[in-house]
C-alpha cells in the first residue's frame, strides 16, 4: 500500500489501466460488432433465401432447390411431419442459432431459417462452424493484442513517470542535501518556470521567511538572557550579601532566602531556555556528572513554598545514586516543572520523590488526573481540569522539549489509591 501512495507508482498504474482498459474496451467491441454484423447478415440472407426456397418449391417440388455445400435445405409434408429433427419442431418463423446440435445429422453449430405452413415445414439450414472457429482466432488474437498493448502502455506509463517525475525527484534531493551549516541555497534556479519551478520559488520564499524567523527568535532569546542575567546576578549578591548580617530577623531571613531561591530558579529557566532555543545540548563543564539527588534536594527547598500551611508529607527516596550528563539548570527545570506541580495539587498527604538508578519517581496524593487528561497535559497551552489559579500550561512543554533535546521520556499516569504519578527517565 506504501508503493501505491506514492506518485510515480500512481502515475504508472494510471497510464497503465489506462491502456490495458482502451485495447480491452476496444477488443470486445470489435468481438461484438463483428459477431452482430455477422449474425445480422447471415441471418438476413437466410430469411431471404428461405422465401425464395419457398417460392420456388411451390413452383416446382422436384427442382434442385440449393446446391451450396454450406447450405441445406429440408421440407417436410404433413405426414412426415414426425421425421423433423427434435430441436427443431417448437422453433417459431423466422432465422434460430442452434450450437452443439448432433441430431440433425448437419453441422452442431448453425443458423437455421424456419417457415411452417400447415402442409409443410421449411427449413435452410447455414453451417457456421466455420464462423465460430475464426471467431474464436479472433478472440485469442485479440487477447494477445491487449496483452501487448499492455506490454507496450506499462513501458510507456514508466517511462512518463520518469520524465514527470525527474523534475520533483531532483528538488527531493536537493532539499535532503540541504543543511543548515551550509546555508539557503536557492532552489528555483535550477529549475524550469513550471510548476516544479514555481514550488522550488515557494519554497525559498518560505525557507527564507523561516530562516528570519528562527534568526530573530535566537537573538532576542540570546538578548533577553544575556540581559536578565545581570539583574539576576544583582539580586542574587544583594540576598547574599543581607544573609550575612548577623543581626538579621528570622522572618526577613526567610523571605530573603526565597528571595534568592526564586533567583537562581529563575537563571535556572533563563539557562534551559537558550539552550532550546539554540537547539543545542550542552554537557556539564569539565565533562563531570551531575548528581541527581543533590539536585532534588534543591528544587524540592525550591519549592517548599508551593506547600504553605498544608499538612503534607514530603519524602525523598534515594535507594540508587543517579548521575546524568546534563548541566545542574536544565535537571533541575524539568524536575522544578513536575516537584512543582506535584505540591501545588496536593492538598494533603503526602507528595514522594524516590530516585532510582535511571529515573525520577514523583508520586503524590493529590486530586489525580484520568488517563485521557494525562496524555493531554504535555501539550502546549493544556491545562488539567484540577488546574487552579493562573498559569498558561507550557510547564510541562518545556519538560518535554528539554526531554527531546537530551534524549530522556518523561510520563504522568494515574496513581493507585488516588492521586498522581510523574516519572522522569533519563
Amino acid at each position: 500500500m506504501q508503493y501505491r501512495r506514492r506518485l510515480r507508482s500512481r502515475i504508472i498504474i494510471s497510464f497503465l489501466l489506462f491502456g490495458t482498459l482502451l485495447t480491452a474496451a476496444f477488443a470486445v467491441a470489435a468481438v461484438m460488432l463483428r459477431s452482430y454484423l455477422e449474425d445480422q447478415l447471415i441471418g438476413r440472407s437466410l430469411d431471404l433465401e428461405i422465401d425464395h426456397y419457398v417460392e420456388q418449391f411451390r413452383r416446382d417440388p422436384n427442382s434442385e432447390l440449393v446446391i451450396f455445400s454450406r447450405i441445406q435445405g429440408n421440407v417436410f409434408s404433413e405426414r412426415k411431419l414426425a421425421n423433423v429433427p427434435f430441436a427443431w419442431r417448437d422453433l417459431d418463423n423466422g432465422v434460430h442459432t442452434i450450437i452443439g446440435d448432433a441430431e440433425s445429422g448437419g453441422p452442431q453449430s448453425y443458423q437455421l431459417a424456419v417457415r411452417k405452413f400447415p402442409d409443410y415445414w421449411f427449413f435452410l439450414q447455414y453451417d457456421i462452424s466455420h464462423e465460430l472457429e475464426l471467431r474464436r482466432w479472433l478472440v485469442g488474437g485479440l487477447i494477445g493484442v491487449v496483452v501487448l498493448f499492455a506490454g507496450i502502455s506499462a513501458l510507456i506509463a514508466f517511462w512518463a513517470a520518469s520524465s514527470v517525475m525527474r523534475p520533483v525527484a531532483d528538488l527531493v534531493k536537493r532539499l535532503e542535501r540541504f543543511t543548515e551549516s551550509q546555508g539557503l541555497d536557492q532552489l528555483a534556479p535550477h529549475f524550469a518556470n513550471d510548476e516544479v519551478g514555481q514550488l522550488a520559488a515557494k519554497l525559498d520564499e518560505y525557507a527564507a521567511q523561516l530562516t528570519h524567523l528562527v534568526v530573530r527568535d535566537r537573538e532576542f532569546n540570546a538578548d533577553v538572557s544575556h540581559e536578565l542575567r545581570t539583574p539576576l546576578a544583582v539580586i542574587r549578591g544583594a540576598t547574599e550579601l543581607l544573609l550575612t548580617q548577623n543581626d538579621l530577623p528570622e522572618k526577613a531571613r526567610q523571605r530573603l532566602l526565597r528571595i534568592e531561591r526564586a533567583a537562581r530558579q529563575s537563571n535556572e529557566l533563563t539557562d534551559a531556555l537558550l539552550l532550546l532555543s539554540r537547539n543545542e545540548r550542552q554537557s556539564p563543564a569539565q565533562g563531570e556528572s551531575t548528581d541527581v539527588g543533590s539536585v532534588v534536594d534543591q528544587v524540592v527547598e525550591t519549592h517548599r513554598a508551593a506547600i504553605g500551611n498544608k499538612p503534607i508529607e514530603v519524602r525523598i527516596e534515594k535507594p540508587f545514586a543517579a548521575q546524568v550528563d546534563a548541566p545542574a539548570a536544565v535537571l533541575s527545570v524539568a524536575l522544578g516543572n513536575l516537584i512543582g506541580n506535584a505540591f501545588k495539587y496536593t492538598p494533603e498527604g503526602v507528595v514522594v520523590i524516590r530516585v532510582e538508578a535511571d529515573r525520577v519517581v514523583v508520586e503524590d496524593s493529590g486530586k489525580g488526573i484520568s488517563p485521557v487528561e494525562a496524555e493531554r497535559l504535555f501539550d502546549r497551552g493544556y491545562r488539567g481540569a484540577s488546574a487552579t489559579g493562573k498559569g498558561a500550561g507550557l510547564g510541562l512543554a518545556i519538560v518535554v522539549r528539554l526531554c527531546e533535546l537530551y534524549g530522556w521520556k518523561v510520563s504522568l499516569a494515574p496513581r493507585d489509591g488516588g492521586g498522581a504519578v510523574a516519572t522522569l527517565i533519563f
